[in-house]
């Protein structure tokens, strides 16, 4: 009688697991991967979705292309890692070239429509970005809140339009220290000419500088983000020559007939020059005395020119930063400028900037981009903040040594043979 209904009882429950089986949602079918390429309002673009897609979304905003014509349409650095993580990507090579980002924020917000539409919604979209494209990542997560759900940016204009602020400051000290009228020239060529025939005699170059090169480095050091106590960034010098006359850039005397949008929204206005004592020039002489140059009338306007109004700092989900030392194209001290910013919107627990000590530009090797990358989505998706640093430190001479694991011969902390 007991074995009657201990199998009656193994029979009711194979019936009730059974009948529970039943009633649960069947797996989703394995889906296949998927690699399209097109052109969306002039802009070419890329979108690959990898097999068994597990619903997160990159989109990369690439940095400047010089000339004419469309942009090209290329790849993010991070999507063989993302699609290995079984995460989707797209990409779009933008409707035109040169410094533009007001364009390009709709490139990208138009393709990532077209993905919803043919491909289906992400759980979170990531947008990602190098140099330019780190002003098109920030902007785009200020102006338009809740339609990306974390950022990244590698050797980005994290602050905006202050990459043009820097670039005029810093032509307006050659020119103060030189004693050529740069910022007088009326087109590009009597710029060059200038450039490269008064203003190079007078200062020398990074290496061989004369007296007035020496004033003028050191007033590049404070631009390019030394610290409060004067140490200089590492491996400073060493980018500089890259990039030491590239950034005396020309701008139309009249800047109501500037042509460029940046040219148009620049201004030194805000800025306060440092230099250090005992070289002949002291700060309050170069403050007193160095040019200002003043934005158009609405070129920075946050009504009128909203991606080149002054960044606000006003984010509402994770970003994270990589950025090198030595990189004189877009400085450290952009990575300042928005740190404070963010201090003073109260955001700044949604920022982690990390630094590399190198005198490259864009120059990360894949690890580091990978962990950021990898750290992003852990922030993302289970609110995993991860580790930083503070670029905003009294004493900067030790910066990026964790993110650095093999020192440049160079760089001041390196062994010595």
């Amino acid at each position: 009688m007991k074995g009657r209904r201990l199998v009656a009882l193994l029979v009711l429950g194979f019936a009730v697991v059974a009948s529970r089986a039943s009633d649960a949602p069947r797996a989703e079918s394995q889906r296949a991967a998927i690699s399209r390429s097109g052109v969306l309002g002039g802009a070419d673009y890329l979108i690959e979705v990898p097999e068994n897609w597990r619903g997160g979304l990159v989109v990369f905003a690439h940095g400047i292309q010089r000339g004419p014509g469309p942009g090209a349409v290329t790849a993010p650095p991070i999507g063989i890692h993302a699609v290995d993580k079984g995460h989707a990507w797209i990409a779009s090579g933008y409707r035109a070239r040169e410094y533009q980002p007001h364009l390009f924020i709709e490139d990208l917000v138009a393709l990532r429509e077209l993905f919803l539409k043919e491909i289906g919604p992400p759980r979170w979209t990531i947008i990602y970005g190098q140099s330019m494209g780190g002003h098109i990542v920030v902007a785009s997560l200020e102006l338009r809140p809740g339609l990306y759900q974390g950022g990244l940016a590698e050797c980005g204009l994290v602050d905006g339009i202050s990459i043009a602020d820097y670039l005029f400051a810093y032509t307006a000290a050659a020119e103060l220290i030189s004693g050529v009228p740069l910022l007088d020239a009326p087109d590009k060529e009597t710029f060059a000419r200038l450039l490269n025939e008064r203003v190079v005699p007078a200062l020398g170059m990074p290496g061989a500088y004369t007296a007035r090169g020496r004033q003028f480095d050191s007033v590049v050091k404070y631009l390019m983000g030394a610290d409060r106590a004067g140490n200089d960034l590492p491996l400073r010098l060493q980018g500089l020559q890259r990039r030491y006359l590239m950034n005396m850039i020309h701008r139309d005397p009249d800047v109501e007939k500037e042509s460029t949008p940046g040219g148009r929204a620049a201004s030194t206005v805000h800025i306060r020059y440092r230099i250090d004592p005992g070289l002949g020039l002291t700060e309050d002489e170069l403050n007193a005395r160095v040019r200002r140059l003043r934005p158009s009338k609405e070129g920075r306007s946050p009504a009128a020119n909203p991606v080149y109004a002054e960044r606000t700092g006003k984010l509402t989900v994770p970003l994270i930063t990589l950025h090198e030392t030595g990189d004189a194209w877009v400085p450290l001290s952009l990575e300042q400028s928005y740190r404070r910013r963010t201090i003073a919107a109260g955001t700044d627990h949604l920022l982690v900037q990390r630094v590399h000590r190198a005198p490259s530009h864009c120059g990360f090797d894949g690890e580091m981009r990978e962990q950021a990358f990898d750290d992003l989505v852990a922030w993302v998706e289970r609110g995993v903040r991860p580790p930083g640093e503070d670029v905003l430190a009294p004493d900067l001479s030790r910066i990026g040594l964790r993110w650095t694991p093999i020192l440049y011969p160079n760089d001041p902390l390196a062994p010595r043979r």
